[in-house]
């Protein structure tokens, strides 16, 4: 009997269309697939074949030399990404040459990785069998059933596949030989691999050159005035000079002071304005991503893990992995339906599902746009029973997020009255006074916002804020409590959090806070909605980039990859986001594949040009000062930062460089040196340097990020100088401490809350990070030649993103 075999991303997902689908299935001994009376269902564990390695077309090729490079295959060659995916691939190959299927269905992802996914595995099993294309946006049952009711020929999908591998192909070769390239010519300053990647190289870019920003920035002083106002009956309010006017010197902030004290003032001016704010368009993955980041600091492959759960396991929400805000037109008639849902899972949705329910017309304009919707639409609640009760605490913090941004979109406007008083004192100095109240809730209410004042505003605020101000009357006289000038200084630009982050590679770092421009300027971002996660990540993983609390900040290797490479394209953003738009022209068929590989390989085979340039250049290494034991200088190298050098051997101290995944940069080295100092100096036994504040950016045996203090100190048998944790649970016996660590990793990232350690769908941007064509993170892997740690790591694949 001819049966179908349906191919899933994920086993999660193939017992999932087996739950929703007519008839039984019955699952294979060996657990690889399910077989009902005409479906076979099987799957993929994510990406289960990548492009192979170079010395697969050369053995010479395992080897790093500059003289090989570029590389540059006329046909990629497929291999097995491991053991594990090798023996799940082979189950595939067999049900696919089976001589009772006649039909294959694509059920991978619905998008670019998905469509890549399936396609080598097809290719590798060299199988000519006719394919249909499952495309789901949501994994509930009744979606499954009408998804299989509406199966597309898998022709339609030859465009996205064409993008899919090119992307895949570009970023293998221009990741492999730019690695390649800048390890070999800077081997003698950097120990390990230097990885260079398509996307993750321009985002590198973006942080360090607001690093520098930062480090250039040179504060300099300004005065504010600010007079404190009383009408009659103590209606108090406050007023800044000018509106918050930057005075250069404090004598002039006196002489304005010195003017206006004890003098009487006039409201002279009062203005009443209403404003109206509209609601928030719906969440794609980005959006979605640097709100979580901005309200609980999650990490985006956090949000991203979350989000995959509510998909595939609790059928909560749609289809996460998408780049559009808006809806299709047949989804309308879901959008009541749905709210009446959201409203029953919890108290604080009723109010707002039952006003989105009993809209006579529902406002679609900015909700609704086809055009604007490619293979998925905007993340909304799915049209299902959701239990709450079961979701882990970042699952529901996420679906919080979605359920609320879902029924608010459908609320009008929130109305508020905007006040602008100025008061004239001793007749010719200007106070300026702002104030805004909300009359009308509109979509805030949903969010549990009422028709009230706002508090206080930010003491950051050079205009001193909005104030719920009292009732006032132009012309009416006022008395001047009090007047006082305020020293401030310029502050430089903050660092990037991962939210900031997010929203520069989604607009190639141009600086756009409107979301409906930020829209328009998708098809030309850094990398895609699902891998932006995985390239962050893979930053921090190369330590190249650190967290520290919520923001990110580039380490001294990251700087120094960036100033090396200076103007090269590779570093730009413009470039990076102009081939994205291109994969996108791919799939529509407005450019050809052949075209964009062309000048991917020119690209590349100029860079690897650029790059040669860089054989004699040397990094200016930092200079400590004195050793705390012997007075000669301590000098940075490779690995360490050290007394001795060939010509002098020095006292032998040294502070080694890396430290439980982290980098140590010269200011902590120097501080540690600076407390061996006080204390040889106070005879203390045994001499120990301590840092005063925790060091960030370690990382635990689980990948996590944590904080802590150091100490430095000599070990008495060996006589050498180590670097240690000066921690409570470092000074536990080995599994004691080895809790502690997980302690100290959880008040660094609050990770794990709500079962936040499983493991999500391998895909690109997933939790491992792993990518298509490569190990998805970045940049190549495999160590050169004449390295000696496990910074460049041996593995079977190099790639770049």
């Amino acid at each position: 009997m001819a049966k179908t075999l349906v191919i899933a991303e994920k086993p999660s997902v193939g017992r999932d269309l087996a739950a929703a689908l007519p008839g039984t299935f019955k699952g294979s001994r060996d657990k690889s697939h399910l077989t009902g009376d005409e479906l076979v269902i099987s799957w993929a564990v994510g990406h289960l074949v990548g492009l192979a390695p170079p010395d697969d077309y050369d053995p010479k090729l395992k080897k790093w030399r500059f003289a090989d490079l570029p590389i540059l295959p006329e046909r990629f060659k497929l291999v097995p990404n491991d053991e594990r995916a090798k023996k799940q691939l082979s189950v595939l190959h067999r049900l696919m040459c089976d001589e009772d299927v006649d039909l294959v269905v694509n059920a991978c992802d619905a998008g670019r990785e998905g469509e890549l996914i399936f396609a080598y595995v097809r290719e590798t099993a060299n199988v000519d069998k006719p394919v249909q294309r499952l495309w789901l946006s949501s994994m509930t049952r009744a979606a499954i059933r009408e998804a299989f009711e509406r199966l597309r020929p898998g022709e339609e999908m030859k465009l996205l596949e064409a993008a899919a591998r090119s992307r895949s192909e570009a970023d293998w070769v221009v990741g492999m030989n730019a690695t390649r390239a800048a390890s070999i010519r800077l081997r003698a300053a950097f120990d390990g691999a230097v990885s260079l990647g398509r996307v993750q190289t321009p985002t590198l870019a973006l942080v360090v050159r607001r690093e520098q920003e930062i480090r250039d920035f040179k504060p300099e002083p300004y005065w504010l005035v600010e007079g404190r106002f009383a009408a009659s009956e103590e209606r108090l309010y406050r007023g800044r000079y000018l509106g918050g006017k930057r005075l250069g010197s404090e004598e002039d902030a006196a002489a304005i002071v010195r003017d206006c004290r004890d003098e009487p003032g006039e409201i002279t001016k009062l203005e009443k304005k209403e404003e109206r704010d509209r609601p928030q368009l719906l969440y794609d993955l980005t959006s979605l991503q640097r709100h979580a980041n901005t309200l609980f600091g999650f990490s985006a492959r956090r949000t991203l893990a979350a989000a995959q759960r509510l998909y595939e396991e609790h059928k909560a929400i749609t289809y996460p992995r998408t780049n559009s805000r808006f809806l299709t037109g047949d989804l309308v008639p879901e959008i009541r339906p749905i709210a009446e849902l959201v409203g029953r899972d919890a108290p604080e949705y009723a109010a707002g599902a039952r006003y989105v329910a009993g809209l006579e017309k529902l406002p679609l304009g900015r909700v609704v746009n086809d055009a604007k919707v490619e293979d998925h639409h905007a993340i909304i609640p799915t049209r299902t029973e959701h239990a709450l009760g079961r979701m882990g605490e970042d699952e529901r913090r996420v679906y919080d997020l979605a359920a609320k941004r879902f029924l608010a979109v459908f609320h009008p406007d929130a109305v508020f009255e905007r006040t602008r008083v100025e008061t004239t004192v001793a007749a010719r100095h200007v106070f300026r006074t702002s104030g805004r109240v909300l009359l009308e809730a509109g979509w805030r209410a949903v969010y549990g916002e009422e028709a009230r004042g706002p508090g206080e505003a930010s003491s950051d605020d050079d205009t001193g804020g909005d104030q719920l101000l009292p009732r006032l009357d132009q012309g009416e006289a006022v008395e001047t409590r009090s007047v006082e000038f305020l020293r401030k200084e310029t502050q430089p630009p903050r660092r990037y959090s991962e939210a900031s982050l997010l929203a520069a590679m989604e607009t190639a770092g141009r600086d756009v806070e409107d979301a409906e421009v930020r829209e328009a300027m998708k098809d030309s971002g850094i990398g895609t909605p699902a891998t932006r996660a995985a390239i962050i990540e893979r930053l921090i993983d190369v330590a190249y980039i650190e967290r520290e609390g919520r923001a990110l900040h580039a380490t001294e290797k990251g700087m120094q990859v960036v100033g090396l490479l200076g103007s090269h394209p590779l570093t730009s953003a413009e470039l990076t986001g102009d081939w994205e738009r291109r994969l996108g022209l791919i799939e529509q068929g407005e450019d050809s594949r052949p075209a964009f590989m062309r000048d991917i390989a020119k690209f590349t085979t100029d860079t690897v040009a650029e790059l040669d340039k860089l054989k004699d250049v040397k990094i200016e290494r930092a200079n400590l000062g004195p050793c705390p034991v012997c007075g000669r200088d301590v000098i940075e190298n490779r690995k360490g930062y050290s007394c001795w050098s060939k010509e002098d051997p020095g006292c032998g101290f040294v502070v080694w460089k890396r430290k439980a995944g982290k980098t140590l940069p010269p200011a902590v080295v120097k501080e540690l040196m600076e407390s061996v100092r006080r204390s040889r100096e106070a005879g203390e036994e045994p001499v120990v340097g301590r840092t005063e504040k925790p060091v960030t950016g370690f990382k635990g045996r689980s990948g996590r990020t944590f904080r802590a203090k150091l100490k430095l100190e000599r070990d008495e048998e060996s006589g050498r100088w180590r670097a240690d944790f000066d921690e409570e649970w470092a000074r536990r016996p080995r599994d004691a401490g080895v809790e502690g660590e997980s302690a100290a990793v959880e008040s660094e990232d609050g990770a794990n809350a709500g079962g936040g350690r499983r493991r999500s769908s391998r895909r690109a941007g997933d939790g491992d990070g792993r990518a298509s064509g490569g190990n998805g993170k970045g940049g190549a892997t495999r160590k050169p030649v004449g390295t000696t740690n496990g910074q460049g790591a041996r593995r079977r694949r190099a790639t770049s993103r």
